[in-house]
């Protein structure tokens, strides 16, 4: 079943709202108290969260940058056609930060869950943003 130009635009739209709005919500954490990410990783099977600076300044800078994408996310989801070309770098992107997180999780010994979950997604999200980008017609004809 072939989607519609319209449908796949509706389709990339609500897929970009969505997890840029999700990848939002990780500005909670650049402030977050460092009990609560040490709560959360303990919960999460791993123990006790280390307390050296280099973890605080990773674990807050990601989530600054995944702020930071999600913005992006919903600030090219206004306006498709325009931003084709940057939704298929993102596509592209997003399926190698994929592949880069599964090779890490492995790594790094990350529980079963999360190996099987995390990089999978992520590919899977950019094989769908690549997709949907390329069914979009471009709002620009030029003849670069």
């Amino acid at each position: 079943m072939s989607l519609s130009t319209e449908n796949a635009e509706r389709a990339l739209k609500f897929l970009l709202r969505a997890i840029g709005g999700v990848s939002l919500t990780a500005l909670i954490f650049v402030a977050a108290p460092y009990s609560w990410m040490d709560a959360i990783h303990a919960q999460l099977g791993m123990g006790p969260l280390a307390d050296q600076p280099v973890v605080g300044y990773l674990a807050r800078s990601t989530s600054a940058f995944y702020a930071l994408l999600g913005g992006l996310m919903w600030a090219v989801s206004f306006d498709l056609q325009r931003h084709r070309v940057v939704l298929t770098y993102l596509g592209i992107a997003f399926c190698c930060f994929g592949v880069i997180l599964l090779a890490v999780d492995w790594l790094e010994g990350l529980p079963l869950f999360w190996k099987l979950w995390e990089g999978p997604f992520v590919i899977t999200l950019g094989i769908a943003m690549l997709h949907l980008a390329q069914k979009i017609k471009s709002g620009t004809e030029s003849v670069d």
